[in-house]
């Protein structure tokens, strides 16, 4: 798939897949991918016998439900996830071999992972209570959970981008990006480490450190750029070089 065949239409495609060990099947999941999110799901169908998936966000056409409310839906958070009972949107009925993939498009998603220097995961599943987006007062667009994490517990937050600018939302400025005529925006790690510190601190807690996972927007368009401006049409080749 050459640059010019991609156009302009091409921002960025870089893909968290740096664990599979298969080159064919990543390349054949990188190409569906940034053609089309849905066909990604039909692919993976379709090439692995036995697997099947559901849908968010984009993807989840036309109710755009996010990560969150559809593994609510299917039971994942549950002790034993019950398979049988699990209604795929895309493939066959789950069963426990396979289990059951998401997949799903969204504007942006960083992980911002705020470890907390204290044991007490009971501390820290309040802390992540307190910052969820569904909570009064939680953080928009955070989904959160408190887990043991090298003698600490870690407050590991998926980030999500939600409709609007900075200043709808009161509080510092937090990073836009403009995607098909629509403006989006994303709680800053600075904001975060700053709530999980003010709500640890009356427990004599201190944070131990904060950890992303993911480019910024501003470093996905400056890899987009330099990749089209260098005809790189199948840059998730390339990644291998680059450090997030």
């Amino acid at each position: 798939m050459s640059c010019s065949a991609l156009g302009r239409r091409l921002v960025a495609c870089l893909l968290n897949i740096s664990e599979a060990r298969r080159k064919d099947l990543v390349e054949t999941v990188a190409r569906s991918a940034i053609t089309d999110i849905k066909a990604l799901a039909l692919t993976l169908a379709e090439r692995v016998a036995g697997t099947s998936a559901f849908l968010f966000g984009w993807a989840d056409s036309p109710q755009h439900r996010g990560l969150a409310q559809r593994r609510k839906e299917i039971g994942w958070f549950g002790k034993v996830l019950n398979v049988s009972n699990i209604k795929p949107d895309i493939g066959s009925q789950p069963t426990r071999r396979y289990g059951i993939t998401g997949v799903g498009a969204s504007p942006y998603v960083m992980n911002c992972n705020v470890t907390i220097d204290t044991q007490d995961l009971a501390l820290g599943r309040s802390v992540a209570s307190a910052i969820r987006e569904s909570s009064p007062g939680g953080i928009p667009g955070v989904q959160v959970m408190a887990l043991p994490h090298e003698g600490a517990v870690e407050i590991a937050c998926n980030v999500e981008s939600v409709h609007g600018s900075s200043s709808s939302h009161g509080e510092e400025q937090w990073p836009n990006v403009s995607i098909g005529g629509q403006t989006f925006c994303h709680a800053p790690a600075s904001l975060i480490t700053a709530r999980v510190a003010e709500l640890i601190k009356h427990h004599g807690v201190a944070i131990k450190g904060t950890a992303l996972v993911g480019f910024t927007p501003r470093e996905c368009r400056r890899l987009a750029e330099g990749a089209i401006s260098n005809g790189i049409g199948e840059f998730w080749k390339e990644l291998r070089r680059v450090h997030m």
